[in-house]
């Protein structure tokens, strides 16, 4: 017979649903970013920029949840380890939808210079990872699946080589002439938007891990390159 659920249970899962919608939001805004992107539409890269607002709302929203369930309920152990899972998840969260933005403001900036000198293969590559792996790592959350966090973590390798190669060949448009130095260093940044996305999709998926064995920093000897960006004009 299923147990009557009170409360306090409810609670718990509403606040992990509300996590999938805050996922949801901040996948689409990173949708709508790269497609601005793709399209050199200033506009749809506008519209990014100002449902930003939405995201960080939602992530108040359930810390503030989280915190007073811990401050009422006083839970231990597995209920715990949950609330302090959504709570990291929710700003892991934010921090993709900040990326997000970022994005759609270069792609604002991209639009003003005119048509790419290169066609865009390896960013839609890139991001189509990273979008992947923040399914998956929600995924791994939601239905508790320790495997699917392992593949997020293997799908990063991927991720990280992709933006090696990507920044070595924009560096030598760079080098070739300065008529390529802005949209070079302008996708760069993309792809390093793109790099750090995967890395909280990540801890996200170390989250999972955490929920289910307690275990922090499961994958802690994992780093990302550490390649310096240029920046590029304001």
């Amino acid at each position: 017979m299923n147990r009557i659920l009170n409360a306090y249970d409810r609670a718990l899962l509403e606040l992990q649903q509300n996590i999938l919608q805050m996922g949801e939001y901040v996948a689409n805004q990173l949708d709508q970013a790269l497609k601005a992107l793709k399209d050199q539409d200033r506009v749809l890269a506008q519209q990014v920029v100002a449902g930003d607002d939405g995201a960080d709302d939602l992530a108040h929203d359930i810390e503030m949840s989280s915190l007073d369930l811990i401050s009422l309920q006083q839970p231990t152990g597995d209920d715990l380890r949950t609330l302090a899972t959504v709570m990291r998840v929710s700003r892991e969260l934010e921090r993709i939808g900040d990326y997000a933005v970022n994005i759609a403001e270069v792609a604002g900036r991209l639009a003003k210079l005119g048509p790419y000198f290169k066609p865009l293969v390896d960013i839609p590559h890139m991001s189509d990872l990273a979008r992947s792996m923040l399914r998956r790592s929600l995924q791994a959350l939601v239905e508790r699946n320790l495997e699917i966090a392992r593949e997020v973590v293997k799908a990063d390798d991927v991720v990280d080589r992709l933006f090696e190669a990507l920044y070595d060949e924009l560096v030598a448009y760079m080098k070739k002439g300065p008529e390529y130095v802005d949209q070079a260093s302008y996708l760069a940044l993309v792809a390093r938007y793109l790099e750090r996305i995967a890395d909280h999709a990540v801890n996200i998926a170390e989250m999972a891990v955490y929920r289910e064995t307690g275990e922090r920093r499961a994958f802690r000897e994992r780093q990302g390159p550490q390649k310096i960006i240029p920046p590029g004009k304001k």
